[in-house]
């Protein structure tokens, strides 16, 4: 048993992570991850739609070496999997984007660092694992070529364009909360601190001695501004009027992989292909932003049979489960990414946390692969009903 197994072997699945991550993060900072927009729908959509998959087990098949082992973008790697890239994990967790990169290394998996973490990639880089870097276009084109720079001088291999964010999503509850980005002194969010003390002082007194208040590491230095406050430039604030002319301009410009994510209709997914994208991911962020956007699950299929062998396809959005990478690689998916799942193993034990969570799902995995009669990942489509 590793070592993560043995801290947590009473955690058994993601549901009791989350559960665990519920009681030590502040309410708020746990909605902000946690939830979803709006009425919230989406959340549950994601997980209906995800579990009408059904899959048919094949009998009497060998199945006594079982094999998870997948390419994901020209890279042999143990498991179907990629840490999704999430905002702010470092409030979950100090210095939680190293702790997540940690345990991706562990697994053997990519991580992918977000323009919004709060850890630098340079440090983020020492973890050893393999990095990918999403990216949000700020207004300032310019000063957003400047950060792939410096995210491919740190060794980020993988470019992750965001595209299903052209607003702000309406997320009512983290008004509710007294919780948002920036932060914002209130009483409500006094006493949720107060009444998390573990957090307050593993996470957040950490972070006020060794450098201040949070920031967003990637920001050009003159307009970084702390997560109390507005940022200090419209320079970079997110664009608005991101177009397909954006992402030829980044084709040309970023030396490594490129990848969409946010995909949910096959005339998009055609024109990632015409635009030299190396992959998508099919994904409604988690029913993070648009409340009634289909979901992933719903359009997979179809995308994967419009585009599939002519660019790679990751899905993401609700896994919760070993079943339901099963189930997204079965309808076409080259690979899963994974976010609040890891996040939720973070905000219990930092990077041990994190490595139950993924060892969980790998596990998870194998016995749904054992059951269906499919030793190889690459015979999962056989078994979608």
């Amino acid at each position: 048993m590793s070592t993560s197994s043995a801290s947590f072997s009473h955690i058994l699945n993601v549901a009791d992570a989350r559960r665990a991550a519920a009681r030590r993060l502040p309410k708020g900072l746990f909605a902000y991850v946690d939830r979803g927009s709006e009425d919230e729908t989406g959340i549950r959509l994601n997980r209906e739609e995800l579990d009408a998959v059904r899959l048919a087990p094949k009998v009497l098949v060998d199945v006594s070496d079982i094999s998870t082992r997948s390419t994901i973008l020209g890279h042999e790697q143990t498991l179907p999997l990629v840490v999704a890239p999430t905002a702010v994990a470092g409030l979950v967790w100090h210095d939680g984007e190293i702790a997540l990169a940690k345990a991706a290394a562990k697994a053997g998996i990519p991580f992918c660092v977000s323009t919004q973490s709060i850890t630098p990639i340079e440090r983020i880089a020492a973890s050893g694992a393999r990095l990918w870097f999403q990216l949000y276009v700020w207004k300032n084109r310019q000063r957003m070529l400047g950060l792939l720079d410096r995210a491919w001088a740190a060794g980020a291999e993988t470019l992750v364009l965001t595209v299903d964010t052209a607003v702000t999503p309406n997320r009512e509850y983290n008004l509710r909360n007294g919780f948002g980005i920036p932060l914002k002194a209130s009483w409500r969010a006094g006493l949720d601190v107060a009444l998390h003390p573990g957090w307050a002082t593993g996470v957040m007194l950490k972070a006020l001695i060794t450098g201040g208040v949070p920031s967003y590491a990637h920001y050009p230095e003159a307009f970084r501004s702390r997560l109390g406050r507005e940022a200090l430039s419209d320079e970079v604030a997110l664009a608005r009027d991101v177009t397909w002319q954006d992402i030829a301009v980044l084709r040309r410009y970023w030396r490594g992989k490129l990848v969409l994510k946010g995909i949910l209709r096959i005339d998009d997914a055609r024109a990632a292909v015409e635009h030299g994208c190396d992959a998508i991911v099919v994904s409604n962020h988690g029913a993070r932003n648009l409340d009634c956007a289909i979901g992933p699950a719903k359009v997979l299929s179809a995308i994967a049979e419009a585009v599939g062998g002519r660019i790679e396809i990751l899905a993401d959005s609700g896994v919760r489960r070993g079943a339901d990478i099963a189930r997204f690689l079965a309808l076409g998916a080259n690979g899963v990414m994974i976010g609040r799942a890891p996040l939720f193993g973070l905000a219990m034990g930092g990077s041990q946390g994190a490595s139950r969570v993924i060892e969980l799902l790998s596990s998870e995995l194998r016995i749904t692969m054992g059951f269906l009669g499919t030793p190889e990942l690459s015979r999962l489509p056989e078994t979608v009903c």
